[in-house]
Order: C-alpha cells, then structure tokens, then sequence
C-alpha cells in the first residue's frame, strides 16, 4: 500500500510556520504582509477560490484586501485597480482571479502586475527567472509539489519525473522545478502518442490534465511516486459502481465527489506514496501563496 501524501497536513504545518514569522516580521519592522485580490464576474469556483484565499490569509495574520468587479468590468478599470495596488505599501503579494471574462486581455493584466507583487509567479520575469534559476516567484502549485516531496523525504535527483500537462500554471513550470532538482524530465500532454510508454518510465508521475481516469494500472510501474493535480466532479449519474461504493458518503451528502486524474484504487497499491484527491496537491496551492506573500513582505522589509 502507498503511503498517503497528505496535503492538507503539510499544507498546515506550512501555515504555522509562517504564522510566526508574521509575529517576528510585525514585532522587528512593523510589517503585516498584505495580500490584494481582484475577482471579475460571478464565476462560482473562482468566488470558492478567493474566499479560501481571504481565510488563508486570515489564518496566518495577513492583511487581506479584496476586490470584487462586475462581470461587465472593463480591461481599463481592471488595469486601474492593479496600478492602486503596485502603490499600495501595505500590499506585498498581487493576484487577479482567473479566468477573465472575455473583453480582458489576460496576458495585459498579469503582465500590469509588478512582478516585486507577482505572488501567483505568472508575470514573464518571474517564469524567466525560472528558467534561469534566479531567485523570484514560483506558481503556487508546482512550488507545493516540490515542497511535498522534499517533506515527504521523496528523491527528485536523479530520478525519471514524468510531467502530464503542460499548461503554465502547472505543467510547464513544474517540469522546470523538477529539473532544477535534477531530475530527467519528460513531458507529456493530452495529444501525447503513446502516453503509457512515458508514463511507466516514471519514478516521479506528476498528472495535471483534467480528465478522470487518465492513468490507469497498467501506465504505472510499482513503487512509482503519484502527484494527482486533477479535480474533476463527478456527479452521481456519472459514478461507475466502484465509485459510487467509494465514495457513497460523498455522493449522499452532495451528489457528487472530487476525484484526480489517476484511477487512485487500481493504483494505489501499485505505488510508494500517492497524493489524495481531495486533500493532496489543492490545500498546498494556498500555503504556497502565503509563503510567497510573506517573501514579498520580507523582501520589501530588506530583510531578505
């Protein structure tokens, strides 16, 4: 049986430590990091993300301002509000909710950001500073990846680390953290030929595409290391019978459950440690937010 990566345990453990470092940063420089949100429109997961943003914040003793825009908001207006909060001095860390409604540039918006504020690491300098391997802001997902693994005592170095997904919140950056700790990367995509063959190559299998039951059993080599991104919802007409029998307090209470990209119960006894969906990869992305406000803060305090 896998040992069970829990993220929400980390994720906490995470929190605390940067709770008292708030303490220290408030007592030696007067400094409360201070995080500014900007939510366009009535998307319900995106009200869902910033709300655990806002309690995140809440948790460890940040300021938290956020700001909520109508769906009909434009470009300009969205631009005027990041522009009040790269003035802003009790703001270190900087993030525009995605996605956008579609009269706003996305790519115009994370770049107005300053990349000193870029705490969600999407600006160009801070993906260049990836690459290069200068000191920036990571995106919070593929930096709590990392982070569970070195916690967890997991090698990277040296190891096969395949990537599926190669998208620029997860995928790509991921792909060049795990490099940086010199693992032998290779990544995949949903348009990928003959996925199984990089995939049961894998030492470290990283999934982040969106598709339940992407991997299955036989994609997997035993004592592979399992990081699942994917959330997908599956409503109770959808469940296969196993599913239901899983997850049945789920689908009675809500009609519905989480579940990854990996077929989790055909691979879990196949694997040496498996992130959970949910409680895996999701609660580290807000721990990894925090981490990179606080940096800011410290940053703008000169103490780092």
């Amino acid at each position: 049986m896998a040992k069970l990566i829990n993220g929400t345990k980390i994720s906490n453990d995470i929190k605390n430590e940067i709770k008292e470092e708030v303490k220290e940063l408030e007592r030696i420089k007067g400094i409360k990091p201070g995080l500014g949100v900007i939510l366009v429109g009535e998307n319900p997961a995106s009200k869902v993300y910033v709300s655990s943003k806002q309690k995140g914040c809440e948790e460890v003793g940040f300021l938290s301002d956020a700001i909520k825009m109508p769906e009909t908001a434009t470009e300009a207006e969205v631009l005027k509000q990041i522009e009040i909060y790269n003035n802003r001095k009790d703001i270190h860390g900087i993030l525009v909710q995605l996605p956008l409604p579609s009269q706003i540039d996305k790519i115009k918006v994370l770049e107005a950001i300053s990349p000193l504020k870029d705490v969600d690491g999407f600006h160009p300098v801070n993906i260049g500073k990836l690459v290069a391997q200068e000191d920036g802001f990571v995106p919070a997902t593929p930096a709590g990846i990392i982070e569970m693994l070195k916690r967890e005592g997991i090698t990277i170095k040296g190891r096969n680390a395949t990537m599926v997904g190669h998208s620029e919140i997860v995928g790509k950056p991921c792909a060049l953290l795990l490099l940086n700790e010199w693992a032998t990367v290779t990544v995949c995509h949903i348009e990928t030929r003959d996925l199984k063959m990089h995939t049961l190559n894998a030492e470290i299998l990283v999934v982040a595409v969106g598709k339940p039951y992407l991997i299955k059993e036989d994609m997997v080599k035993d004592g592979v290391v399992i990081i699942d991104v994917g959330i997908n919802r599956i409503t109770t007409d959808k469940a296969s019978p196993e599913l239901l029998s899983w997850r049945k307090s789920d689908f009675d209470v809500k009609g519905a459950t989480l579940i990854g990209d990996v077929d989790f119960q055909k691979i879990e006894p196949k694997a040496s440690a498996i992130t959970p969906v949910p409680g895996g990869v999701g609660p580290m992305t807000i721990a990894m937010l925090l981490k990179n406000t606080l940096k800011s803060a410290k940053i703008f305090a000169q103490l780092k």
